[in-house]
C-alpha cells in the first residue's frame, strides 16, 4: 500500500506569520505554524510532519510537493551537506538548519517518493495542503492556534514533532544576499551574480525569491516572441533546463542601470540574452529581459 499525501506551506510577509499543512484525506490531516517563519519553512516542516506522523506505518509515502526547494533539498542537497559538516558547497551554513537535520532523521529507513505539482493549477491534494497552510499563517497573524487537525491514527509524538526554530528567520531572498558577504564587490559583478542565480533551482523553485529579484513592471520578451509580464512568470514557478552563462559584455547605462549581454547555452542550443538590471535601494533588479536564438 502507498500512503499519498500533499505537503505545503505559506507565509504572509515571507518572514511573517507562516504555517504549514499536509493532507491525505478528510480523515487525515494537519497543520500548524509560526508567528514568525518564512515560506521555506513551512515547506519544510509540512514534509517533516507527515514523516513523523507516518513513521510507524509501514507504507511507501508518496508526497506531492509544488517546492522544488523542498524535494531538491531532500533528495539531493542534504547528502552532500550532511558530509560537509552542514555546510553549502560555498562553506557557508544551511538555512533551516533545525528542521532540515529533523528531517534527515525522518528520512531513515522510509521509503518516500516525492512528486513535483505545479501550484494553484486545480491539483486537489495540493489544494487542500495549500488551504490549510494558508489558515494556518492566518491563523497566527490573528493570534489564534491553528487547527491541528486528526493527524495519523497511531502517531507517536516525537521530541521533533514539533520543531521551533531558535532564530529569528531571515527572509527567503537572502538565498542570494550572501552577495553582501566577504570583499566588497562592483555593481557589474553583483548583476552578473544575481543574473546567475536567477538560473539556481534553489531561487526558481521560491516565488519570494524571484519575487525580490524582479521590479515590478519587469517583462520580458521570450525566445518563442512571447510577452511576458512579472505576474505571468511568478505563476509559472518552477524548474528550468540547466543553463551555462557566458558573460557577453557588462554597460553602466547610468549610476543606477547596467546591460547585461550573456549567452545561455543547452543541450547544443545557444540563445544571446539582454537583461536591463536597475538599482533598487541597495540591491539590483531586473527590469528587463529578452532573449535570441542564434543561428
Amino acid at each position: 500500500m502507498t500512503i499519498i499525501a500533499a505537503a505545503d506551506g505559506s507565509a504572509l510577509g515571507n518572514p511573517g506569520p507562516s504555517g504549514w499543512g499536509w493532507y491525505a484525506d478528510d480523515d487525515h490531516w494537519a497543520s500548524g505554524g509560526w508567528t514568525h517563519g518564512t515560506n521555506n519553512m513551512g515547506e519544510l516542516m509540512a514534509v517533516l510532519d507527515l514523516l513523523q506522523q507516518t513513521a510507524h506505518v509501514d507504507d511507501e509515502l508518496h508526497v506531492i510537493c509544488d517546492s522544488t526547494y523542498v524535494i531538491n533539498t531532500i533528495t539531493k542537497w542534504m547528502a552532500g551537506w550532511k558530509r560537509r559538516g552542514w555546510k553549502k558547497g560555498d562553506g557557508k551554513p544551511v538555512m533551516n538548519l533545525e528542521l532540515i537535520q529533523a528531517l534527515d532523521g525522518a528520512m531513515q529507513g522510509r521509503r518516500v517518493r516525492f512528486e513535483w505539482v505545479k501550484g494553484h493549477t486545480g491539483h486537489v491534494l495540493n489544494e487542500e495542503a495549500d488551504r490549510l497552510a494558508t489558515a494556518a499563517a492566518a491563523a497566527c497573524r490573528d493570534g489564534r492556534t491553528p487547527e491541528a487537525g486528526p493527524g495519523w491514527p497511531g502517531a507517536v509524538e516525537t521530541p521533533a514533532m514539533d520543531v521551533r526554530p531558535t532564530e529569528k528567520p531571515a527572509p527567503e531572498p537572502d538565498l542570494f544576499s550572501d552577495l553582501d558577504d566577504g570583499p566588497e564587490i562592483t555593481d557589474a559583478d553583483q548583476v552578473v551574480a544575481l543574473e546567475r542565480l536567477l538560473l539556481t533551482d534553489e531561487v526558481r523553485s521560491d516565488r519570494a525569491a524571484v519575487a525580490a529579484l524582479l521590479h515590478p513592471d519587469w517583462q520580458e520578451i521570450g525566445r518563442s516572441g512571447r510577452l511576458w509580464t512579472r505576474e505571468d512568470i511568478l505563476e509559472d514557478i518552477g524548474p528550468i533546463e540547466p543553463l551555462d552563462l557566458e558573460v557577453v559584455s557588462v554597460e553602466s547605462l547610468t549610476p543606477d542601470q547596467i546591460l547585461l549581454l550573456w549567452r545561455a547555452s543547452a543541450d547544443g542550443r545557444s540563445t544571446l540574452r539582454s537583461s536591463l538590471w536597475v538599482r533598487a535601494g541597495r540591491s539590483w533588479q531586473q527590469r528587463f529581459h529578452q532573449g535570441t536564438d542564434e543561428p
